[in-house]
């Protein structure tokens, strides 16, 4: 038997998995690097953090980490509203706070707010499902604007991990598979001033396995008991 941190059987679910279970969303077309690290990052109703490291003999190494726990770091005036908004309710603002499906309804609130627009409190699943069905438009707002804070936080942990790619990974993240690539994502996720070419460079996926967790659990302790790496 072996204990697992949840994010980091996801981690070594995207180390095993099949180029056909990795949707492209951003930056350059093509497998994902045979070695080097990989980060991954799992908006859910958290935000998981890990990353692996492949060695060119084909074997790897997961760190899972607490990094949903980080300072979250405005980009824009809205960005600011958020954050002031949060932090008069929070002492302290993680990126947890925003890049989660909770979030949300902050992020509904301050646009609200920004618009001077009295709107009815929703909860988050409401607004999630009027916003991706587009059928409200500050809701729809609030999912782009969730798209663009998601994009940073992820070309964030690159830079932090020295990654050669990213993949999105989590529940949230997959029923957003069909608008990532439409949202600022991409744009927000290279935006970090004189390493905005490296990052244009870094490929950015999307794990589509139905199961990551239990698949990711199996693929573990094989690793752990068996060396192995298929």
């Amino acid at each position: 038997m072996i204990v697992i941190n949840d994010f980091g059987a996801v981690a070594h679910a995207v180390a095993r998995a099949r180029e056909e279970d990795l949707l492209h969303l951003a930056g350059p077309e093509g497998p994902l690097p045979p070695t080097g690290t990989i980060s991954v990052i799992g908006p859910g109703t958290g935000l998981g953090v890990a990353h692996f490291h492949r060695l060119p003999d084909g074997r790897y190494h997961v760190q899972a980490t607490e990094g949903g726990h980080v300072d979250f770091a405005p980009v824009d005036h809205i960005d600011d509203m958020i954050l002031a908004r949060m932090r008069a309710r929070h002492r302290r603002v993680s990126v947890e706070r925003v890049v989660a499906g909770p979030g949300i309804v902050e992020i509904h609130r301050a646009l609200a707010a920004l618009e001077n627009r009295a709107v009815a409190e929703l909860d988050d699943r409401t607004i999630w499902e009027r916003g991706m069905s587009g059928e409200d438009s500050l809701c729809a707002a609030a999912v782009d604007r969730f798209c663009l804070s998601l994009g940073s936080v992820a070309g964030d942990y690159a830079l932090a991990h020295g990654a050669r790619a990213v993949v999105i990974a989590g529940g949230l993240g997959y029923r957003l598979r069909d608008h990532l690539p439409r949202s600022g994502f991409a744009t927000r996720f290279t935006f970090k001033g004189r390493y905005q070419q490296m990052m244009a460079g870094l490929p950015v996926k999307l794990i589509t396995h139905p199961q990551p967790g239990l698949y990711g659990a199996v693929a573990a302790f094989c690793h752990a008991y068996r060396g192995t790496t298929t």
